[in-house]
Formats: structure tokens, sequence, C-alpha cells
């Protein structure tokens, strides 16, 4: 019998065999000081476009304040044990009755974390009669929640209504053949690289073709999209459509945490069914009013989202207009797309941070084919104009050097230490 543990360290995986290479600097890198547009790295400042910080709330005052009174009047520990037993209060309950009137649904369950919740409450809802039809482009968390799914599974092409209903009709016929279960519809109302809306809208309309209910995965929308910042389905005035709304807390509240929104008599179910919430510790009290505070502040102060969108579409104009493909986003998430191999990649980054003061998340082989290169920029409230002309310099440098053949090297050099 093989030792499990030798198996682990013959083999670490496409990311984990640059660790020694890479930690600490490409992979878990460490920011430094107040989170904001500019933080430190390896003690120098940068200017930074990787984190979800999209409203600018982590610092904002009145949440510091928040919070900190919180902790300082319940502590950590309160309250202790899962919600079902003994860790519920009226602080829970008052921001799910505030995230669901702000949804314009019935009812809303709190969940720990995001990506825990969304698999969780998949495996909650999907029994093995059960069949799920998904975008090819789903979020991490999704797939891992179709890991647990027992029953088929059906994905379309990202964003592809065509393909999409080609998978309808092969999952209405396995449902018929069967003579049990429903269908779930999942997709996403942002999609985090590529900064594309889902179709929402176009789903839904063909509601009245098949039969299905439709989860979708908002992480990127709340806050962000729609004239109050509730998210993509109002930005498509389409939000009456979706079935179960779910939003993280990490992004746009920066924060911990996320809910699920929808008809009262599911989210019943799903609260009392979710594992990963009923055996899980209830969310802390000073996270909970902390949370009730951003929510007020994310409808009361609409500059923050109207800044947000100035910088976005400010930092967009400035690449296009310098020949740079953003791909099709339509949101504030801003991929740049380029042609390189990872060692490129990884000289150019280096150049980008140690001289050029600009940090930002890169992608390359395996997460997307050999030979391309994208950079993730995260616009926020908080960027400035002088943030935005720093990095477009930037950019347009170190990409004249990367189409130059400057940055062609023999290896990943090692920077972990």
């Amino acid at each position: 019998m093989a030792d499990i543990f030798e198996k682990l360290l013959k083999n670490y995986g496409p990311l984990g065999q640059h660790r020694e290479r890479a930690h600490g600097y490409f992979a878990f890198p460490k920011l430094e000081g107040e989170i904001g547009s500019h933080m430190i790295f390896r003690g120098k400042e940068m200017v930074v476009w990787s984190l979800n910080n999209y409203l600018g709330l982590a610092n904002h005052p009145e949440v510091r304040k928040a919070d900190a009174d919180a902790a300082v009047k319940f502590g950590l520990a309160l309250p202790m044990g899962a919600r079902m037993m003994s860790g519920n209060s009226d602080y829970h309950e008052q921001l799910e009755r505030e995230l669901a009137a702000f949804e314009s649904k019935e009812d809303a369950i709190l969940m720990n974390f995001g990506y825990q919740g969304i698999m969780s409450a998949i495996d909650a809802i999907c029994g093995r009669h059960d069949v799920i039809v998904y975008d090819a482009e789903s979020h991490a968390c999704i797939i891992d929640g179709l890991r647990l799914h027992p029953g088929h599974r059906y994905v379309f092409k990202h964003n592809d209504i065509e393909d999409f209903e080609k998978q309808m009709e092969r999952a209405t016929a396995l449902i018929e053949k069967q003579k049990s279960g429903g269908i779930l519809v999942i997709t996403e109302g942002v999609f985090g690289m590529a900064g594309d809306q889902g179709k929402l809208k176009e789903i839904i309309d063909l509601k009245s073709k098949f039969d299905f209910r439709l989860l979708v995965d908002d992480a990127h929308g709340f806050g962000t999209l729609g004239k109050t910042g509730a998210g993509a389905g109002e930005e498509q005035g389409c939000q009456d459509g979706i079935d179960l709304y779910f939003s993280t807390f990490a992004k746009s509240m920066a924060s911990i945490g996320a809910f699920m929104a929808g008809d009262k008599a599911i989210i019943d179910f799903i609260r009392y069914n979710i594992r990963s919430q009923i055996f899980a510790k209830s969310l802390p009290m000073p996270i909970v009013i902390g949370n009730l505070k951003r929510l007020e502040l994310l409808q009361t102060q609409p500059e923050l989202k109207a800044r947000l969108w100035s910088n976005a579409l400010k930092l967009q104009k400035g690449l296009t207009e310098r020949g740079f493909d953003i791909g099709n986003t339509n949101t504030m998430v801003t991929p740049v797309y380029m042609k390189g191999g990872v060692e490129e990649a990884t000289a150019m980054v280096m150049d980008l941070r140690e001289n050029y003061r600009i940090f930002c998340s890169i992608v390359v082989y395996p997460v997307i084919p050999k030979g391309h290169i994208i950079y993730r920029l995260i616009p926020t409230a908080s960027h400035s104009d002088a943030d935005i002309e720093e990095t477009l310099k930037a950019f347009s440098e170190t990409k004249a050097k990367l189409d130059a053949g400057a940055y062609k090297v023999e290896m990943i050099p090692d920077m972990a230490q």
C-alpha cells in the first residue's frame, strides 16, 4: 500500500510546482498598511489594482467606527454556537431582512462565507434526480458545488444563448425520461475574470419555453450595478426573474460573509437544510453589525458607486486609446489581454512592481491557454486620476518592452526570499 502523502509530494499540482520560486512574491504576496489604492509591498509603496474594495468601504470612517464599537461592546465570541442552536440574534435577522428588501426578495439567509455558502446551497437544493445547467465560466465555488451534486449536469458555452437552449433541451429530455426531478440553471451576474455580465435577461426570457429555476451568483455586481446598486438583475431590469440571488460581502462590502435571497418558503428550506451553516458557528456580532453599516452606506451614499464608475471608465478608456485589448467587459472589472509566455509574464510583473510601483494580478497558464497573459485591474472608488495616469504610463512602457522581446528569460526568478 502506498503512503498517500508520498503521492502528494511527487506532484504539487500546476500552481504548486512553482511554489519555491513564487511564494511571497507571485503567490501569497503580503500587502501591508491601510487598505486602499496605495499599499506597501516588500517595503515599497505601490498603486494597488488587486483588491475588490469597489466602493472604498474598507477604511470608510463610519465603517471603521461601527466595527470598532461592536468589537468593544460584544467581542468576537458572541453569539456562540451555530445559529440553529444558540447563535442567533436580532442583528442577524435584521441584516437578513434588510438584504432581502434591498434585493426585492421576500427573505434572505446569511452565510459565513461565500465560497462554502453557495457550494452548500447547491447541495441542499439539488437531489440525484435533478439536473443542473451552468455557464462554462462559472466561478470555482460553483464548480465545487457541482462536484457535490450526485445527479446530471450540463454546461453551456459562456454567455452563448443558442448553446444554453441546446443544453436545456438535453436537460428537459432527461427529466422527462426519468419522470422525476427538476432543473436548476446557474450563472453569474458579473464574471469576475472577463468582466462581462451574464445574459440574465435572455435566460429569464426562456422560462416561457423551458421549466427551470435560476440561481445567480452576483458577487461582483452587488453594490456596483443597477440604479440603487442592487446588482446585475436590477441593471438588466430582470430582478424578478431571478429565483435565488446570491452575493458575498467580500467585494463591495469589504467584509466577510454572504447571503442568498429569494422566496420565503425556499429560503426557509435552505435555512433548515444547508449543512455548512447548520453545523458552523454563527457570524460574530462585530461582523454582522459592521455589515449593517456597510449596507446602509451602500444605499445612502450613491456617490461611492459614481466615483467607482468614473474611475473604471477613465481607466478603460485610457487603455483602449493606447491600443490595449480589454475584451468585452461592461462592468468595472478590467482585464488586459496580451500575448506571451509564463516567463515573459513573470518578468513583466517584476518590472511593473519593482520599477513602476504598480501592483496588479496576473493570470497565465494553466488557468488560461499557453501563450496568453491576462492582467486583471480592479478600479475602486479610492483610486485617483493620478493613480490612473501613472498606471496607463506604466502599461504603455512595459507593453512596448514585451513586444520588443525584452522580457524573454530562461526561467522564473527565485523571489521567495
